[in-house]
């Protein structure tokens, strides 16, 4: 084969390339797991006369962080986010989610439009102060950590019928107050994307890390027949929204 023939063999290779692999991450199978959404759907009729699937989103919330700055729903649109539920004097599990949500923000310390809020389930006794002296004990980094209160019966509604997970005011629960162990994976549109057991290491260690990488997948690989959906009213959840996780 002469050299003027495998020159264009060559340039016809590098002009087919890009095309050949824009066609398998279009059209192909994604080899990647795909994050389910959690919670209700509900079929929409588009603009074109078909049908879209309306996914729960996390409702409105505003709360106050740990230096007296609203941080709202609102707010976080556009990044990933994990929250949990918590409070100061937890004597239980509270440590070891804390020091997991440390762990993960740390793990992903150059990662953009990624977010952690920690929301007490103890707003009475966890004021803005409060909560920053306890950021600064457990060494969280405030670029990106939140820790947020407010009035009590907003918390505790967004818990139950936003975020779908346990908080209230309990005598005979450790510490005072019964709450969720769970960390919430949300994205980029307030989608609850994943649930993971906040107390156990290993799983926020292997499957949280795998979850939020699958996320950022999901930009540069949007998923077939995906389509962008505006944030809606339609927040409401029964108690099917449970069966697989609690």
């Amino acid at each position: 084969m002469s050299s003027k023939i495998k020159k264009i063999l060559f340039l016809v290779a590098i002009l087919l390339l890009p095309s050949f692999f824009y066609l398998m991450l279009y059209t192909g199978d994604h080899n990647y797991t795909k994050l389910p959404y959690i919670g209700p759907k509900e079929a929409v009729v588009n603009d074109k006369g078909g049908f879209d699937t309306l996914y729960h989103q996390i409702p409105f919330f505003e709360f106050t962080n740990q230096d007296g700055i609203k941080v709202s729903r609102d707010d976080l649109l556009g990044s990933v986010y994990i929250a949990d539920f918590f409070f100061t004097t937890c004597p239980t599990i509270c440590p070891k989610m804390t020091t997991n949500m440390g762990y993960i923000q740390k793990k992903f310390d150059d990662r953009k439009n990624l977010r952690f809020i920690s929301i007490t389930v103890n707003p009475e006794h966890d004021t803005v102060e409060v909560l920053k002296a306890y950021s600064e004990m457990v060494h969280a980094d405030n670029r990106n950590w939140d820790f947020l209160t407010g009035a009590k019966e907003d918390i505790y509604d967004i818990a139950f019928n936003g975020f779908f997970v346990n908080a209230d005011k309990d005598e005979i629960a450790p510490g005072g107050f019964l709450h969720s162990q769970y960390f919430l994976l949300i994205d980029k549109n307030a989608h609850i994307r994943g649930i993971f057991d906040g107390t156990i290491h290993k799983e926020i260690k292997e499957k949280l890390t795998d979850a939020i990488d699958i996320l950022y997948k999901e930009e540069i690989v949007p998923l077939k027949g995906q389509k962008k959906i505006k944030l809606s009213s339609l927040n409401r959840c029964n108690s099917y929204c449970f069966d697989s996780y609690f």
